[in-house]
C-alpha cells in the first residue's frame, strides 16, 4: 500500500470514528507544514478562553475573529476539546475564518486521547491511534504541530517511562512524517514535568519533527528557571502561562524575565499566551500577558 493510499485509508477510517467526512488532503506546499514559524510573534492558546467557551459565550469558530478584533494577535493554538464535530466543512470554515482575519493557525493541543507513556502496549497503541486523526486535522488546517501528553504511570521508573514513550513516539512520528507535522510534548504533569526526562527523550530521537512546548507555569517553582534553560533548546513553541491577580501584578514569577531567557537561549517563533488566573476576566489577562511579552521582546510600553 503506497503512502498516499495509506494516508487516505487512515483518514477515512478515523473519520468514521470521529465523525469526520473524508478530510481533504491539501498539498504540503500550501500549508505551514513541519517548518514551524521562526519569526518572533505572539499567539494565543485557546485554553485562555476555556471558561468563556464552556459558558457558551462564543465558540471555536469565533476565536480567530476575537483574536484580531480584541487583541490584534497573529496566531492561534487550538485545544482539541473545543472543536465541534470536525467535519471537512467545519474545518474549512474554521480555516476560512482564520484567513479572513489574518490569523495563523499554529498547533492543536490534544487532551483526552491517552498517555504517550502509558504502562501497557495496548494503551500505547490506542493512544497513538487516537492522535492520528489530530495529525490529519492539523494537516488540513495548516498547523505545524500537535501537542501531546506524556505523564506516564505513577508506579513506573523513569527508564521504563522513557522506553514506553520511545515506542509511542516512534509510531506517531512515522504517521506524522508524510503530513510533515511536528509532534511536541508539553511539560503537563507527571514525568513530563521533569526536565531531565524530557531532555533524555529528545536525545533518544534527535528527530527534526519532534520537540517540546515548554510551559512557564507547569514546572515547580523551585526549579522553573533552571528547567526552562534545559528544555528551551528543544522548543518548537513556548507557552507563556500567567496567573495575574486582581491588581494586575504577577507575583508567582517574573513573566518578562522568562520570555527574555527563552529568547536569549535562542528560541524564536510564537510565544503563546495561556491566561490561567481565575481572579481576572480572561480578556484582561490576555491583554496583560501580551503587554508583558511585547515589553520583553521589543521593549514596547
Amino acid at each position: 500500500m503506497d503512502n498516499i493510499t495509506r494516508r487516505n485509508f487512515f483518514s477515512r477510517s478515523l473519520a468514521i470514528g470521529a465523525g469526520i467526512s473524508s478530510l481533504p488532503l491539501i498539498s504540503p506546499s500550501k500549508l505551514n507544514s513541519a517548518v514551524r514559524p521562526t519569526k518572533d510573534d505572539i499567539s494565543l492558546a485557546e485554553w485562555s478562553f476555556n471558561r468563556d467557551i464552556r459558558a457558551g459565550k462564543f465558540t471555536n469558530l469565533d476565536v480567530p475573529r476575537i483574536l484580531r478584533e480584541e487583541f490584534d494577535i497573529n496566531g492561534l493554538e487550538f485545544v482539541n476539546s473545543f472543536f465541534e464535530l470536525p467535519t471537512s466543512r467545519y474545518l474549512q470554515r474554521l480555516k476560512r475564518n482564520a484567513d479572513d482575519n489574518g490569523v495563523q493557525l499554529i498547533l492543536i493541543m490534544v487532551d483526552g486521547e491517552g498517555n504517550m507513556a502509558a504502562a501497557t502496549k495496548e494503551e500505547r497503541a490506542q493512544t497513538v491511534l487516537n492522535h492520528r486523526k489530530w495529525i490529519d486535522i492539523a494537516y488540513t488546517l495548516g498547523c505545524h504541530a500537535i501537542r501531546t501528553n506524556c505523564a506516564g504511570p505513577r508506579d513506573a521508573t523513569a527508564e521504563e517511562m522513557l522506553n514506553y514513550a520511545e515506542e509511542s513516539y516512534t509510531n506517531l512520528l512515522e504517521y506524522a512524517k508524510e503530513a510533515q507535522i511536528n509532534v511536541i510534548i508539553e511539560n503537563h504533569g507527571g514525568i513530563s514535568s521533569d526536565p531531565d526526562f524530557l531532555v533524555a527523550l529528545m536525545k533518544r530521537f534527535n528527530h527534526p519533527e519532534f520537540g517540546l512546548l515548554p510551559d512557564f507555569g507547569n514546572f515547580d517553582d523551585d526549579i522553573r528557571t533552571e528547567a526552562l534553560r534545559k528544555v528551551i533548546p528543544y522548543a518548537k513553541g513556548i507557552s507563556v502561562k500567567t496567573y495575574y491577580g486582581k491588581d494586575g501584578t504577577h507575583p508567582r514569577f517574573d513573566v518578562e524575565a522568562l520570555v527574555k531567557i527563552a529568547h536569549d537561549i535562542g528560541y524564536s517563533g510564537f510565544y503563546g499566551i495561556e491566561a490561567e488566573s481565575r481572579e481576572l476576566d480572561s480578556f484582561e489577562q490576555v491583554r496583560l500577558t501580551k503587554r508583558a511579552i511585547e515589553r520583553a521582546l521589543w521593549g514596547k510600553e
